[in-house]
């Protein structure tokens, strides 16, 4: 009989950083293990309280408001040391636009340096304009470009060590001049796709399920699903979102 396999995933303030449907991740990853005959628990964390990640599989922090991000970001430091070692120990985090700021050092919000969790080697300063519109990835994780939308005032900078999530293909990025989108840093996920990111992204899922399950049960593989309604829809994105 085959090993029952389940994945928890730790689930922070949805009620502060659901911008752009963030929290909608939670139903793909949930569904995609259900799909599979697989469990899936979802821990939400709120405001008022701290994750305790001795059971996370998974992380996932979305994006907000700059007052809501702040709210988060001063909550999160009292779990700085206990988020680091889940990083350093092959933990899957995801983090979308203001929790992707959340990940480095700083961010600057208004004319204000913001001290940010440091799990990453990044920093984020603010520019203007605003980096609006339609974002498409090419990105080793998937075999699909990653499409979706970005709206943000930051300009995010990757530490020498830390690899991009992938080459803009149409879109800013990080920062509208280097060319590239998101982060990388062991099994960590930062960008700033939101849509949200996984619906039209299944190579995006499929890759942080897999992760977490290599980190589990040491066996990263997930049985094929149909996803001929979510590819139609990265290929119809991908390819609108590339027209100049």
């Amino acid at each position: 009989m085959a090993k029952e396999r389940s994945l928890r995933i730790a689930h922070l303030y949805p009620e502060l950083l659901n911008l752009y449907g963030d929290s909608g991740n939670m139903l793909v990853l949930r569904k995609r293990l259900e799909w599979r005959q697989m469990a899936c628990h979802v821990d939400e964390v709120h405001v008022g309280q701290l994750p305790s990640l001795a059971h996370a599989d998974i992380v996932f922090v979305g994006g907000g408001s700059d007052r809501e991000q702040r709210i988060v970001c001063d909550s999160l430091q009292s779990a700085r040391t206990e988020l680091a070692a889940f990083v350093e120990d092959g933990g899957v985090l995801v983090a979308v636009c203001g929790g992707y700021q959340l990940l480095g050092h700083s961010y600057t919000m208004g004319d204000e340096e913001v001290k940010g969790l440091s799990l990453v080697d990044l920093y984020t300063t603010r520019g203007s304009p605003r980096l609006v519109g339609n974002v498409v990835v090419k990105s080793r994780i998937s075999s699909q470009p990653i499409v979706g939308y970005e709206n943000h005032g930051g300009r995010t900078h990757l530490g020498a060590g830390v690899e991009p999530l992938g080459k803009v293909l149409g879109g800013y990025g990080n920062n509208g001049e280097s060319g590239e989108e998101g982060c990388l840093y062991k099994n960590v996920l930062g960008t700033y796709v939101h849509g949200p990111l996984l619906p039209k992204n299944p190579g995006v899922a499929d890759w942080i399920l897999s992760r977490a399950l290599e980190r589990k049960y040491g066996d990263a593989e997930l049985e094929p699903l149909d996803d001929t309604e979510e590819l139609a829809a990265n290929q119809y994105c991908a390819e609108l979102y590339t027209q100049h």
